[in-house]
């Protein structure tokens, strides 16, 4: 099995919503398990005008070829109302391939590391919850660094029951 990392966002539709929904349906895919979850984060929107993001990181221990992960990854996304009308646009879910195991992986639907994640403060602070400090990505930078590279940037730890 490989310990993978999902970037789970959503900014429409009962964000945090949305997000324990995809932690139950990450649960129910073939030959995959939920490892463990980060604290969620409000962040604002990359673009103007939206609503804010409600961000976590999921570990999941997985047999799935990257593709057919992705493919259930998008599946679950579709059944909880995802359109995918502009790339920057509000959505119900957002589940993107982190890490997947030590893996590079560059396919034309699929490139892992997940593209600029180490710019990312709503996937470095839940990622550096879940992964060892000492994380080395695939493609050279250590986990312990990008943190101190990275800064914080309007992020809020929600807490809810």
């Amino acid at each position: 099995m490989e310990r993978i990392y999902i970037g789970m966002g959503s900014n429409i539709a009962a964000p945090n919503q949305q997000l324990c929904n995809a932690i139950e349906a990450l649960a129910l895919v073939p030959n995959t398990t939920v490892a463990c979850v980060s604290t969620f984060y409000q962040s604002d929107s990359l673009l103007p005008g939206q609503p804010r993001y409600t961000n976590a990181v999921a570990a999941i221990d997985s047999n799935l070829a990257p593709l057919d992960l992705l493919d259930a990854l998008q599946a679950i996304e579709n059944n909880q109302g995802r359109e995918r009308l502009e790339r920057w646009g509000p959505r119900t879910l957002d589940l993107d391939i982190l890490l997947f195991g030590e893996h590079l992986i560059d396919k034309p639907r699929l490139k892992v590391p997940h593209y600029q994640m180490q710019l990312r403060a709503f996937v470095i602070y839940p990622l550096a919850e879940l992964a060892p400090a000492d994380l080395q990505l695939p493609n050279g930078p250590i986990l312990r660094v990008l943190l101190t590279t990275c800064p914080f940037m309007n992020l809020e730890r929600i807490r809810f029951t």
